[in-house]
């Protein structure tokens, strides 16, 4: 019985430590999970006119609806880092301004800042480093003026490739902060 049961702790402890190299198990242990995959954009299309209720009718101005349609649909805009850095860059700061007046027009919206890496390096420092970008470019936003509450970050490290190509150019397109608002 005593036999039995040392080959049993033998057992579980060897398998823990071979386990414990596994960089999955290093991330459960942690508490980290895995990213989620990436959301797939809806097109919300109104219902059509006939089937509102007569009474629920509402007539619009010729005018007022060609305005309606004029107006563009401003997205946030991605800014992109230097090779193993985590500060804006000066034309990546015009973008984040510009990104500023969407907020005035989206007031209460929350938006997700996602932190993402090119392909070199490990998955750890990589989650790290997109951590650090998703935060700067917090930080940079609350500067200018929006409120912090509105904004989460997320590290996707190198997991969300734009590009799948293994040379710099594409390197560079993902090394970015993703924006978007929250669903």
């Amino acid at each position: 019985m005593k036999t039995k049961f040392v080959g049993i702790v033998l057992m579980v402890a060897v398998s823990g430590f071979m386990l414990s190299g596994c960089g999955c198990f290093q991330q459960a242990m942690r508490g980290e999970t895995t990213a989620p995959p990436p959301a797939e954009a809806k097109v919300e299309t109104p219902p059509p006119a006939a089937e509102a209720a007569p009474e629920a009718k509402v007539e619009t101005p010729p005018l007022a609806a060609a305005e309606a349609e004029a107006v563009p649909v401003v997205m946030l805009k991605d800014i992109n880092f230097d090779f193993d850095k985590y500060d804006i860059r000066p034309v990546d700061a015009e973008t984040l301004k510009a990104d500023y007046g969407w907020f005035g027009g989206n007031p209460g919206q929350k938006v997700r800042i996602e932190g993402n890496c090119d392909e070199r390096g490990t998955v750890e420092y990589n989650l790290a480093l997109g951590q650090r970008r998703a935060d700067s470019t917090k930080s940079y936003l609350i500067g200018l003026g929006v409120d912090g509450a509105l904004l989460s970050t997320v590290s996707y490290g190198k997991e969300r490739p734009l590009c799948t190509e293994h040379n710099e150019e594409c390197w560079a397109q993902n090394r970015r902060a993703h924006i978007e608002p929250a669903k």
